[in-house]
């Protein structure tokens, strides 16, 4: 059967000194539930991983077997590599990839109402933003941290998600590569 390689966010680990998830157990546990090619970027969440599994059965297994590993609950969301390329060919702010810090993408697990989107454009100062499917661009000129429309994301689409910069998007994609080649 062929594998597919995944990308998973994880969200709200090892922020701010909670729900502390060390990379080398979180690669280890998913090992056990027989992923490959695993490997993790930086101490956020961010995992790269290749199965013959679809992807709602990952997240199943990785749900189940989460809190017997680290004490608490967490679901990642998940993309192919494909769709994951998806998102990055399909970019609508490239003019300012350069600024891979002040682009990033936000990663719906639900579509939100159009009435949410509005209210969260409204919000905008200088932010830009794109709805597309299944992830919804923010370019931040003055910083995510300062963003009134960041600070937003949760109370006002009211949709799982989480958002990882520019410069992860791409860091994530460079890793999954090789597992697409076969390891």
């Amino acid at each position: 059967m062929a594998k597919i390689v995944y990308v998973l966010l994880f969200r709200g680990i090892n922020v701010g000194g909670n729900k502390i998830v060390r990379m080398e157990l979180l690669r280890e546990m998913l090992g056990h539930l027989g992923f490959e090619n695993v490997a993790t970027y930086i101490q956020s969440g961010n995992v790269v991983l290749s199965s013959a599994k679809p992807a709602a059965e990952v997240t199943m297994a990785i749900e189940s077997a989460f809190p017997q590993a680290f004490g608490f609950s967490s679901r990642p969301t998940i993309r192919s590599l494909d769709e994951w390329q998806r998102v990055i060919d399909e970019d609508p702010f490239a003019k300012v990839r350069s600024e891979g810090n002040r682009m990033h993408a936000v990663f719906l697990d639900e579509q939100p109402s159009e009435n949410a989107v509005d209210q969260l454009k409204a919000l905008a100062g200088t932010e830009e933003m794109v709805l597309a499917e299944g992830v919804l661009y923010l370019y931040t000129p003055d910083g995510f941290g300062k963003s009134k429309v960041a600070e937003s994301l949760d109370k006002v689409l009211k949709v799982p998600l989480t958002a990882r910069n520019w410069n992860t998007v791409l860091r994530l994609a460079e890793m999954a590569k090789p597992a697409e080649d076969g390891g």
